[in-house]
């Protein structure tokens, strides 16, 4: 986490750099914003990596002599198969829709929304994947 931090806080004051040269230079209000907020994302993430990096164990990244299959183990829990994310998918493109065609469309895409959701949170509540 060490390394992560430092990079993304060298990246932010790279990207400082450049924001202040392109705002002198160029005189462009919006593309001045933009790049000082990707500075300010860029040092929040960086303070965050290096602000936890103090509070957990040492990684193999921050090893110099660790090899890659060091830093191999459990990633998290995925699950298997789902069929929430096709209702979502289903309901949000209803809704997008409803942008063109008319926002009568939300009353349609709203409840399958809301369905997917629901699905996808009590999905290991109920049914032959529960206690997973």
């Amino acid at each position: 986490m060490k390394v992560q931090g430092k990079m993304f806080i060298w990246l932010s004051v790279f990207v400082l750099a450049m924001a202040i040269v392109y705002g002198v230079w160029s005189k462009e209000p919006a593309g001045t914003t933009a790049l000082f907020l990707a500075f300010g994302l860029c040092i929040m993430v960086g303070y965050y990596l290096a602000f936890t990096a103090r509070r957990v164990d040492v990684g193999a990244q921050d090893d110099k002599e660790a090899d890659v299959a060091d830093d191999a183990g459990e990633l998290g829990f995925f699950s298997p198969h789902s069929w929430q994310p096709l209702a979502l998918g289903v309901g949000g493109a209803l809704a997008f829709m409803g942008v063109v065609f008319g926002w009568w469309l939300l009353y349609f895409s709203t409840p399958i929304i809301l369905i997917g959701l629901w699905g996808w949170v009590f999905e290991y509540y109920r049914g032959e994947n529960q206690n997973q």
